[in-house]
């Protein structure tokens, strides 16, 4: 459970970001999302194998750019 301690002349505004922080790194919203419905344990490799291809391709991209000082870089416009 994440606790936060007011201190001393602190604004609540300010606990309570410490407060969200603490939270957001306890990955407490992460599991609740991941707990809310049953995932079959077969469904859960196939999804760990996919991140797992998605993540090795990202990283063989970003290793190629950095390995070719030549290679273009392409920014996309918003």
């Amino acid at each position: 459970m994440v606790e936060v301690q007011v201190r001393e002349k602190e604004s609540l505004e300010r606990a309570l970001r410490r407060f969200k922080k603490k939270w957001e790194r306890a990955g407490v919203l992460r599991e609740l999302r991941t707990k809310a419905f049953y995932v079959k344990p077969s469904d859960e490799k196939r999804e760990m194998k996919k991140k797992a291809v998605r993540r090795m391709a990202r990283n063989a991209r970003i290793e190629a750019l950095r390995n070719n000082p030549r290679a273009q870089r392409r920014r996309r416009r918003r």
